[in-house]
């Protein structure tokens, strides 16, 4: 089991931003799950991924919300580097590694 979380490149958030929305994505993704409790006695995989933009986050995260994966889409408030709405990340998981590649296998390490 694993948890991927796929965070936008083309925003070149700093750290501190990136980490805090990374977390956002985890555990909004963490608690929609029905196996957070095997996934937290396995180790709590995490996989961090990065898309190229919007658009291909908003797909991905579509696409794990169409096979009825536990996601999370997140949405910022916009009170410090970017805009009010702009989405950041997205948390898939945690489910069957082999669930989540057939969204993810292709992109790469972030």
């Amino acid at each position: 089991m694993k948890q991927v979380i796929l965070i936008r490149h083309d925003l070149k958030l700093p750290k501190g931003k990136l980490a805090a929305q990374a977390a956002h994505a985890s555990v909004e993704a963490a608690l929609k799950s029905d196996k957070l409790n095997v996934w937290r006695m396995q180790g709590q995989a995490k996989i961090v991924l990065k898309v190229q933009d919007e658009r291909e986050l908003v797909h991905l995260f579509q696409k794990a919300k169409n096979k009825g994966l536990p996601v999370s889409l997140i949405t910022d408030a916009g009170h410090t580097v970017v805009a009010p709405g702009t989405k950041t990340a997205v948390g898939i998981g945690p489910a069957d590694d082999d669930e989540i590649d057939l969204i993810t296998a292709n992109l790469a390490l972030l």
